[in-house]
């Protein structure tokens, strides 16, 4: 029996255990993908606190929705389905009062209070390679947020989850021709938008 494999029988005896009142169990299924679940919610939302809070939901969730749960899945698939959603969610309730503070010309511009990146940046001791490696991590994870939310999810799921495709497939509901094809555009967008960052022109 391979890792995945005994993965699976150990979710589902604990979902099991959960089931009858086991709250013991829950905590272990808590521990053994909370990390899973905070990274999935921060590569989509780009905000720790977001992310925590939807961990927190994401995982509440799954303990009330436990007589959905069929198994035919892994524990971990199905409950990433869950985490997407409620980032989606939430992207959507950002979006909407971000337009909504758009409207009112009282408010300071965005990134006016604070110190800025580079200022937080510039406190800590650090060589000129670092600061370049900083830079282009940020640059990633802006490309990556630029990403429609479809797009983002497979590529959140299948290269910095390491989802397999069916994996992806199952959590997003899409055939896996359609998570190959969605990741092919999403890797190219985000290989434009860092040229671009760079200044590499093609």
């Amino acid at each position: 029996m391979n890792t995945h494999d005994t993965d699976r029988n150990d979710d589902q005896s604990l979902v099991n255990a959960c089931r009858k009142g086991d709250v013991a169990a829950f905590e272990g299924l808590v521990l053994r993908h909370q990390r899973m679940v905070l990274n999935v919610a921060f590569r989509m939302l780009g905000n720790y606190e977001d992310a925590c809070d939807i961990t927190q939901n994401a995982f509440l969730a799954a303990y009330c929705k436990f007589g959905e749960f069929r198994g035919a899945a892994r524990f971990s698939t199905w409950l990433t389905a869950i985490v997407i959603n409620l980032s989606r969610n939430r992207l959507q309730q950002l979006k909407s009062r971000q337009r909504r503070e758009a409207w009112s010309l009282d408010d300071p511009p965005p990134g006016s209070s604070g110190a800025s990146p580079s200022a937080l940046r510039s406190e800590a001791p650090s060589a000129l390679q670092q600061l370049e490696e900083e830079e282009l991590r940020r640059a990633v994870r802006r490309c990556i947020e630029a990403l429609d939310a479809g797009f983002r999810e497979v590529l959140v799921l299948r290269d910095m989850q390491e989802f397999s495709y069916d994996e992806v497939a199952g959590a997003l509901g899409l055939r896996e021709g359609t998570v190959k094809s969605r990741l092919f555009r999403a890797r190219d967008a985000v290989k434009d938008c860092l040229k671009r960052s760079m200044g590499i022109v093609r």
